[in-house]
């Protein structure tokens, strides 16, 4: 069969079926890439600040469609409640986030026995390298900028060390600093006093700013799209078939061919004869 396939005519026949099956598998890597896509882009609504005490209540549960806002809030921290959480990651480097608890003016009081005066929310300032390179939080009144993020889960069977926490971890900060807290943290991008501003990205410093954009949404498939993707795949594969197959019936023919003359020679022994003769 390999004396068929070896024909110019199949040569060519086999090079026209390549080509045909690397289009079919550029296309099928086409719509494999459409089948992943989001669908829908980063929502520009989040970019807009809203103030915090409009977005997120106190007390009730954190709605994914509240992460990423960047929201805005007036309001103070306390220095003496401030801790470093470790293993956070800064162009490639290995330090803390600095978190810091800011008192929320105007936001609701919670109640209950445990209930604190005033509701805080826990603020990751930026990173340092070290934790003796963390500064005091601004003093007096600020107007906090940043993007609201879902409180982080606590790392479980690890003991964090003094001013150290896990995670940024409502659960985990608020009996630290035993006070009440929105079920979220805000990354700041901006602390201005007095018209100015004195947060990490303005401020050159130890504490660096986190620079925490938008999280783009989940990638949905779309089936339809990797359906097409296989049926290509297919489709070269057939392209193949169909060239082997053209072949095989070429040999079943040229093999027919060689009986037929052999019967025929069998059935006409005197021209044979007649061959051989001197």
């Amino acid at each position: 069969m390999w004396k068929t396939a070896l024909k110019p005519r199949w040569i060519a026949g086999f090079v026209f079926a390549i080509a045909v099956s690397g289009v079919f598998v550029l296309l099928s890597q086409w719509q494999f890439g459409r089948s992943t896509q989001p669908e829908v882009p980063t929502n520009p609504a989040t970019e807009q600040v809203r103030p915090l005490t409009d977005t997120l209540q106190p007390g009730e549960f954190f709605h994914g469609t509240d992460a990423d806002q960047m929201v805005s809030a007036q309001g103070s921290y306390d220095p003496a409640k401030q801790l470093l959480v470790p293993g956070r990651l800064h162009d490639g480097k290995t330090g803390y986030w600095v978190v810091s608890a800011f008192a929320v003016d105007g936001a609701p009081a919670l109640t209950g026995a445990a209930a604190s005066p005033q509701t805080w929310i826990p603020v990751a300032r930026g990173w340092v390298a070290e934790p003796g390179d963390a500064p005091a939080p601004p003093s007096g009144t600020l107007e906090l900028t940043g993007r609201l993020l879902p409180s982080e889960a606590p790392v479980p069977g690890t003991a964090p060390k003094p001013g150290e926490a896990t995670a940024v971890s409502v659960a985990e900060l608020i009996n630290y600093w035993e006070v009440s807290s929105y079920p979220g943290f805000v990354a700041a991008t901006a602390e201005v006093a007095n018209g100015v501003d004195v947060s990490a990205a303005a401020v050159q410093g130890e504490l660096l700013p986190l620079d925490i954009g938008p999280q783009p949404p989940a990638q949905q498939i779309n089936w339809l799209n990797l359906f097409y993707s296989l049926e290509w795949v297919v489709f070269a594969g057939f392209a193949l078939f169909i060239w082997w197959r053209l072949v095989k019936d070429d040999y079943h023919r040229d093999l027919e061919e060689s009986l037929e003359d052999g019967d025929e020679d069998n059935q006409h022994p005197e021209h044979n004869q007649q061959k051989v003769q001197p």
